[in-house]
């Protein structure tokens, strides 16, 4: 399979090669979809991660990502692959917890090390829902409410974090959004909250573990295929050998191809191959999944770009411009007032045709952010990652 056939198969599955139309159905529906198409969203930055939603799906802005999210519950901000924070559809969320918690039960105790013994691990897991049924809680009342129910060690300030010491019981957050023990709530005022993933979805049952994984493995084909099960255990933070064994288990749904330049790699059974060659501009913000997620990273941040547009080796830190499937630059943006500054720094020489689409970005991100002014400038970016 040629890497150029992938590269089309892989923009097509995000919405790249042209944004997902709304319809006659509601816009949170059709961002669920999206969402749900991608293995979710990265959302630690909930600014980038908006962008990242709404430049898949026709005519969306900021707030119908925040509308799909507090209003219409079509989506959840919890703990996703890598333990990261990420938007997930609702209606996948059993499968993620179910595949997600297996997989941090197998690791054992060593998931909570060195702050917590599995036990302690296990008390917070049933602790957290019941603290969570009633009420969104900030960190702090959280924490005072895991202490009042497990006892005064969950609230000792001993994990180091930017500077200060956060709870112990924040060493497993991740765990706990794995096991579907809590998610985040809407924030009040500046600060975050918590809630409970059955309070927030009635009717939530986490799937058993083997077929989540399955079921998340083929997701991941469809997304991101084809992958090893070695680019499958990266992207998921799963052991290797885990993913190894997961892969033979899907048997027959899969298939075995060689990727032009790359080598081996597993497919969907069947999966079409798309013979049109990759088209389109693209500025991806911070943490888009498809860099993040799309492997191997020597075909995708091929040249200068593996350089400019990789932090030592990893993607993310970044926002990328994408040319016709290829990471071709890196870009910057700067909000002044009404006024959005977006600076492009291309790797390649552009075309016009590919300028213009460009400027089109640009104006299109600005709606997505409710701006009334954007300014494009072409040239070097001058900030460094995560600026």
């Amino acid at each position: 399979m040629p890497w150029a056939a992938v590269s089309a198969r892989r923009l097509a599955r995000h919405r790249l090669d042209a944004p997902a139309v709304v319809g006659g159905e509601p816009v949170t529906r059709r961002i669920a979809d999206v969402v749900s198409g991608t293995c979710g969203v990265h959302a630690q930055v909930m600014s980038a991660a908006e962008v990242s939603v709404a430049m898949r799906v026709a005519g969306a802005v900021s707030t119908d990502v925040r509308d799909a999210l507090w209003r219409d519950r079509t989506l959840v901000r919890t703990h996703g692959p890598r333990g990261t924070v990420h938007l997930l559809s609702a209606r996948d969320l059993p499968a993620w917890v179910g595949a997600m918690g297996g997989l941090d039960i197998a690791r054992g105790p060593g998931a909570g090390e060195p702050y917590l013994d599995a036990d302690q691990v296990e008390a917070l897991v049933d602790a957290a829902p019941r603290a969570l049924a009633h009420a969104d809680l900030t960190a702090d009342e959280l924490t005072q409410a895991l202490a009042d129910a497990v006892g005064a060690w969950a609230a000792e300030p001993v994990v180091d974090a930017f500077r200060t010491r956060l709870p112990r019981w924040r060493w497993v957050q991740p765990v706990l959004g794995h096991r579907g023990a809590l998610c985040f709530g809407p924030k009040r005022g500046r600060e975050i909250t918590f809630t409970s993933p059955v309070r927030l979805l009635p009717g939530f049952v986490p799937m058993d573990s083997e077929p989540a994984l399955r079921r998340l493995a083929l997701r991941y084909l469809h997304g991101y295929g084809p992958a090893t099960p070695a680019e499958f255990a990266r992207w998921l933070g799963a052991p290797r050998d885990r993913s190894e064994e997961l892969f033979r288990s899907l048997g027959d749904s899969v298939e075995q191809v060689t990727v032009v330049g790359s080598g081996p790699a597993v497919q969907i059974a069947g999966d079409p191959t798309h013979h049109e060659e990759p088209r389109g501009v693209r500025l991806l913000p911070y943490f888009d999944v498809f860099g993040v997620g799309c492997h191997p990273r020597s075909l995708l941040f091929a040249g200068a770009a593996a350089e400019r547009a990789l932090s030592r080796g990893q993607a993310g830190n970044y926002p990328l411009l994408l040319v016709n499937g290829q990471v071709a630059g890196v870009w910057h943006q700067a909000l002044r007032g009404r006024r959005l500054r977006v600076t492009v720094e291309p790797l390649v020489e552009l075309a016009a045709a590919e300028l213009r689409e460009v400027g089109a970005q640009a104006r299109r991100l600005a709606d997505i952010r409710a701006v009334e002014e954007v300014a494009l400038v072409v040239g070097r970016v001058p900030v460094g990652p995560h600026a």
